[in-house]
């Protein structure tokens, strides 16, 4: 059976839809004339139409432009559309090729090569990590911990103390430049012992960034070469990397804004993003991470064993009394009775939500750039209400 052409929406007001469904044309000789059959585009449906609503309001949130794309599935159509622009002076509409900030995605990169590393048997998920280690890295308390409670959150480690106040939008701003260092940042949880390890679930980034510098010492390479050559290069990732301590964005990309307390407007774009080290800093696409993400459902990236971890979320309460919604990489939201598994991520100017059912049914990658630092999620949710009947949630 042929699948059916995708139906792809370009909703900028500069944009022109794709051509989709050529039929095909007949060509004769040289000095004959050539028939071309008319380009066929499927009808447009009310969920392509509900989706396209559902992104196309950027005033709630506020946001510069918007990227979907929803997949039904094997053999299923797939939609995509886009909103707004990618450089609001220029008039640009964003491309699924434009660079990107990922957020808090980028652990669900870290947890795809630590589970590689596991299942080539080079680490134990239960194992103290204080083996892999530089000795004199983390006090002795803290090389007790395991890499599966690193990767679930159940790693006990208390709170930063010590970072700067970012409160306010203008201390963002003063603070974007900022550099830190793997040793700085982990200097700032570790003036008490974890605590409630492997018995509640509290997110916290540092757990990933542990995490990268545990990479470091299993592959040999650095975070930023295994993120490379075990994940970007083998699913031909072209727009994704981590920056490391370069604050722009190279290449063709999509503009971050932040909006101060006056309701003026910055360009946050350029910003060191080294205090998300393995939390939040890779840089990719909306075509990347969609690659990405079927690279993970369809065992691409790890074999079924290895893969299932990704899902495995404890029976711990969060520390708010809650069930445990984070597995070893992605996280659980439930809506309308059905679990969608993925990722959130944020950085200043920029979120992104890639979810799906396990079985592959439903499938969602949204890239959105909302101007305030808090968006209260209404643009996913207004998506996973169209997708699922009701709106969705997630950190």
């Amino acid at each position: 059976m042929t699948r059916p052409p995708s139906r792809r929406l370009v909703l900028g007001a500069a944009a022109v839809p794709a051509a989709l469904g050529l039929i095909g044309a007949t060509a004769g000789p040289a000095a004959a004339t050539t028939t071309r059959r008319p380009v066929v585009r499927p009808p447009e449906t009310d969920r392509d139409r509900a989706l396209r609503a559902a992104i196309s309001d950027l005033s709630t949130p506020h946001a510069t432009c918007a990227q979907l794309t929803v997949d039904d599935g094997a053999g299923g159509d797939s939609w995509y559309g886009s909103a707004g622009y990618a450089h609001p002076a220029a008039g640009r509409p964003p491309h699924p090729g434009d660079a990107l900030r990922v957020g808090s995605v980028t652990k669900v990169f870290i947890a795809a090569v630590v589970l590689q590393e596991w299942a080539a048997g080079r680490i134990d998920l239960d194992g103290p990590i204080g083996r892999h280690l530089p000795a004199g890295l983390l006090p002795d308390t803290f090389g007790r911990i395991t890499a599966g409670q690193l990767l679930d959150h159940t790693s006990g480690i208390p709170p930063h103390v010590g970072l700067p106040d970012e409160s306010t939008p203008e201390a963002v701003w003063r603070h974007r430049m900022d550099r830190w260092t793997p040793e700085e940042l982990l200097a700032t949880v570790t003036h008490r012992a974890p605590s409630g390890t492997g018995r509640v679930q509290e997110y916290r980034g540092v757990n990933y960034l542990l995490l990268s510098l545990l990479i470091e010492e299993l592959t040999g390479q650095t975070y930023a070469e295994a993120v490379a050559t075990r994940i970007a290069r083998p699913l031909g990732l072209r727009r994704t990397c981590v920056p490391g301590a370069e604050p722009r964005l190279r290449g063709p990309h999509i503009r971050g804004f932040l909006r101060m307390t006056d309701d003026s407007l910055r360009d946050i774009t350029v910003q060191r993003v080294e205090s998300s080290r393995g939390d939040g800093d890779i840089v990719s696409s909306h075509a990347d991470l969609l690659r990405f993400h079927t690279a993970l459902f369809s065992g691409e990236l790890l074999p079924p064993h290895a893969a299932d971890q990704l899902y495995r979320v404890p029976s711990v309460p969060m520390t708010d009394g809650s069930p445990a919604r984070y597995g070893r990489g992605f996280q659980r939201v439930p809506v309308n009775g059905v679990d969608l598994w993925g990722k959130t991520g944020e950085q200043h100017g920029y979120r992104t939500r890639i979810f799906a059912t396990r079985d592959l049914r439903t499938r969602m990658v949204l890239t959105y750039h909302p101007t305030r630092r808090s968006d209260s999620a209404q643009m996913a949710q207004r998506v996973a209400a169209v997708l699922l009947g009701k709106p969705g949630s997630g950190r």
